[in-house]
């Protein structure tokens, strides 16, 4: 028990110890926090579709007998209609054979990279890829290798010069990066994947239904083999899937153990995302326009102000450096009524805590600009 308490010692000295905050509830684009009001910053619903009352109530009137617990795996007591149809939803929206639909995407990405990668074969990751990821390839008994972040002329010497030790290698990456927000060049991981006979697997959880052209994220109408993504995040509900051929979806539902044992999610879930997805795609994409429109606003005004970001998308980071300056600014904007609490390692490389601003449809440019005059670099 010393270590621990060491441990925790060490944290606290570091700036780095967290706690779960106590969040009273929350509405649209603010969140209460022991009985006071913030304007919500740090949410990932980048539609603001989790707290529109109206939808949530449309739902529960039409499908007020759905079950509030699937009680056991599916490959255990069977699967249901709900079920079956997001998957077919899914696979749709990215144009792919199949879907498989995990309870969520750290257990999705889990699952498909240590099912995939076996002995004698390697997955190749760019270093900046979620945890979940960096986990799956801890996990799987083949080889990883990770890139530089965006260092395709890096990728593709590893690529020549071991691609030919290996049976399979499957080259990994985010679409939109959570922490920075910038976007990876899909097109040139295409040439890549296709030149040294790879796989490409894309994480679209923080694209899909927020960025790009289509619902589909940044890899819509792209040569992309394998596809990750949430329902958690802009489709405002709980769990993920795979999208990918038909074969890869049957392999998964026989080899990967996030998914095997693990009690499904409640069919009330499973239907309340199809339903969105489907009965409510034009409102989705109204939504989506609306936050493509405040992005926009928002990256057009710092390029005004002469701020730079890698971040091309809804995530904005403004980073400070030290956890301790970190913490500072995050207090003081929450003083101000602004809720975005600090990113420190090892959610981020050391020397680069930030504050993560996530832009929802229900942000306002003005909030944005004002906190950039508090907390700009």
């Amino acid at each position: 028990m010393s270590s621990i308490s060491e441990d925790l010692a060490l944290l606290r000295r570091n700036g780095q110890f967290r706690k779960i905050p106590d969040i009273d509830f929350k509405t649209d684009g603010k969140v209460v926090i022991n009985g006071i009001e913030y304007i919500n910053l740090a949410s990932n619903d980048y539609l603001g579709i989790s707290t529109k009352t109206d939808l949530i109530d449309e739902f529960l009137n039409e499908y007020k007998h759905e079950l509030f617990s699937s009680a056991s795996a599916r490959l255990l007591s069977g699967t249901s209609r709900e079920f079956k149809e997001l998957e077919s939803t899914a696979a749709k929206i990215f144009n792919k054979e199949a879907a498989l639909i995990f309870n969520t995407g750290y257990q999705c990405n889990l699952g498909v990279i240590s099912a995939l990668i076996k002995k004698g074969d390697v997955v190749i990751s760019d270093k900046l890829n979620h945890a979940s990821i960096i986990d799956g390839m801890r996990l799987a008994e083949g080889d990883f290798i990770r890139y530089r972040h965006f260092d395709y002329k890096q990728l593709e010497t590893i690529l020549k010069e071991k691609r030919s030790n290996y049976n399979k290698a499957v080259i990994v990456t985010e679409s939109v990066f959570s922490m920075d927000g910038d976007i990876a060049d899909l097109d040139k991981l295409i040439e890549l994947k296709n030149k040294y006979n790879c796989l490409l697997m894309v994480d679209e959880a923080h694209a899909f239904c927020a960025c790009g052209k289509t619902l589909a994220g940044i890899s819509s109408n792209k040569d992309v083999d394998i596809i990750t993504a949430t329902f958690g995040k802009a489709v405002g509900s709980f769990g993920a899937f795979c999208a990918a051929s038909g074969d890869i979806i049957d392999y998964l539902i026989n080899k990967a153990r996030s998914f095997i044992f693990s009690t499904a999610i409640p069919p009330i879930n499973i239907a309340w995302s199809n339903w969105i997805l489907t009965e409510k795609r034009t409102y989705l994409e109204e939504r989506k326009k609306l936050l493509e429109r405040i992005v926009q606003e928002c990256h057009y005004l710092m390029n005004n102000k002469g701020i730079n970001t890698v971040s091309a998308s809804q995530i904005i980071p403004i980073i400070t450096g030290s956890n301790e300056k970190t913490l500072e600014v995050s207090e003081r904007l929450m003083a101000l009524g602004y809720y975005i609490p600090a990113i420190r390692p090892p959610t981020v490389p050391e020397g680069t805590s930030r504050l993560r601003i996530s832009l929802t449809a229900d942000s306002r440019v003005s909030d944005f600009e004002r906190i950039l005059n508090i907390a700009k670099p």
